[in-house]
């Protein structure tokens, strides 16, 4: 897609409204501001201050982004990666610390790989940006809730004192997923945007918990011989299927407990697989957390097309079946089974009590199907979280849509040019930094589109 540039008028100060104060929209308005007084730049956000969501990011510690190398960092971004490969190639981990560095703010590499700030806090980077972009000449309108297009192509907004219409030479639009409406991110601009012929791929939760349910009959467990596939078929009891949730005994004692040191492997009706070690958490209804948030696209999608997604979780990872199977084979004399694997395999916990919840009793004291248990125990998920307590979202404007400067083709009956960056694209990534890296990425796009129409 190609658009023709218009040549900025000099005896115009050329109006430019960035919508949504997050990542991608401060480093829009960054953008912009390099020009100076040429472009007046005003960024409008709904919510009383900006940046919210990247301050609760920052709560336990701001996950900037990652130090992987680029092949596998672009690889984290799935079906979407060759969209954002020239964004991350332009703006990737590497500029990004050197920006921040740039702001004062020292950043290091964790034990993971994941880059921190030095103090771990996300307010002293925002404050230092907020305090740059003010330098700059940026204009910041707060209480602003966009409401779309009046004819002729004002943008409209609701605020405390009433509605205003602004007039701008060109748009920026920054605002966020569907997730976490109290912070911002609450997807409402998406009709805005389909009433006026952009395509927008619906909003779904992404990095999110899952709720448990009913198991199968016959689990469809991989195919690592007849005899494993045997007794996965056969690992849940008739009088431990819990209809909704886990059984009140588990959920009642272990949720928010975490599953440390395990591995979870799943492969999707259309052969895409995922396995990985890591902890995650036991919720009320289900599970959460980061290995969980990993797999969450396969899961949801399987969960959509089918009603349901089983993954195996290994409870001990770093023992194959065949020492699980010796330790459980080990006589144990008078001592009860729950202390003969606390003893034997250091399980004990909420670990041993998945195994009590998802076996009956003939299974559990079957040495054979208990060490299979252990290595690869059924769990079936039934529904994603609500999206508004997920991490992020996926869905958003289609790339298809928009132009390589991240600018919509078409927007029905408005004449200026209108750029979308951040989490409203369609696309998505694992926690990890990778969220935050392809937000900034995309709104010094955006910003560098705008420059480039006006041929600034």
């Amino acid at each position: 897609m190609t658009h023709s540039t218009s040549a900025p008028n000099p005896s115009h100060t050329l109006r430019v409204a960035v919508i949504g104060g997050g990542p991608a929209g401060l480093m829009a308005a960054e953008m912009l501001a390099t020009v100076g007084p040429a472009l007046k730049v005003e960024l409008y956000d709904a919510m009383p201050s900006v940046g919210r969501k990247f301050l609760l990011a920052g709560k336990g510690g701001l996950n900037l982004t990652h130090a992987e190398a680029a092949e596998p960092f672009l690889s984290r971004y799935g079906e979407r990666s060759a969209q954002l490969q020239p964004l991350l190639a332009a703006f990737g981990p590497a500029e990004l610390r050197a920006w921040a560095q740039g702001l004062g703010v020292e950043t290091f590499v964790g034990s993971s790989g994941r880059v921190f700030p030095k103090d771990m806090k996300a307010a002293p980077l925002l404050r230092a940006w907020l305090h740059r972009l003010r330098g700059a000449g940026v204009s910041f309108f707060m209480r602003h809730r966009w409401l779309g297009w009046m004819e002729g192509g004002a943008l409209s907004f609701s605020t405390l004192a009433g509605p205003v219409q602004v007039q701008a030479d060109a748009v920026v639009l920054a605002l966020g997923g569907g997730s976490w409406a109290r912070l911002g991110s609450d997807g409402t601009w998406a009709p805005l945007l389909v009433e006026r012929g952009v395509a927008v791929a619906a909003l779904q939760p992404s990095n999110c918990g899952f709720d448990v349910g009913p198991e199968p009959h016959a689990l469809e467990a991989a195919e690592q011989g007849e005899t494993r596939r045997e007794f996965f078929k056969e690992l849940v009891g008739t009088g431990k299927s819990q209809q909704s949730g886990w059984t009140e005994h588990f959920a009642t004692r272990f949720a928010g407990q975490p599953f440390k040191s395990v591995a979870i492997s799943f492969t999707d009706s259309q052969g895409r697989s995922f396995s990985r070690k890591g902890e995650f958490v036991a919720t009320a209804t289900g599970v959460e957390g980061s290995l969980i948030y990993a797999a969450s696209p396969l899961l949801r999608d399987e969960i959509a097309a089918h009603g349901s997604a089983t993954f195996q979780l290994d409870l001990l990872p770093d023992k194959s079946l065949e020492q699980v199977l010796v330790e459980v084979r080990h006589p144990r004399g008078s001592r009860s089974l729950s202390s003969h694997l606390k003893s034997r395999l250091h399980l004990e916990g909420i670990k041993a009590a998945m195994l009590h919840e998802l076996l009956d009793k003939e299974a559990m004291n079957d040495a054979v199907r208990l060490a299979h248990a252990i290595k690869g125990l059924p769990v079936r998920v039934v529904a994603t979280r609500p999206i508004d307590e997920a991490i992020s979202s996926a869905g958003g404007v289609m790339f298809e849509t928009m132009d390589a400067q991240l600018r919509l083709a078409s927007v029905k009956d408005i004449p200026q040019p209108v750029f979308c960056a951040g989490e409203m694209l369609d696309w998505e990534a694992p926690t990890g930094g990778y969220l935050l890296t392809a937000c900034f990425a995309s709104g010094r796009l955006a910003g560098q589109g705008v420059l480039n129409h006006f041929g600034l």
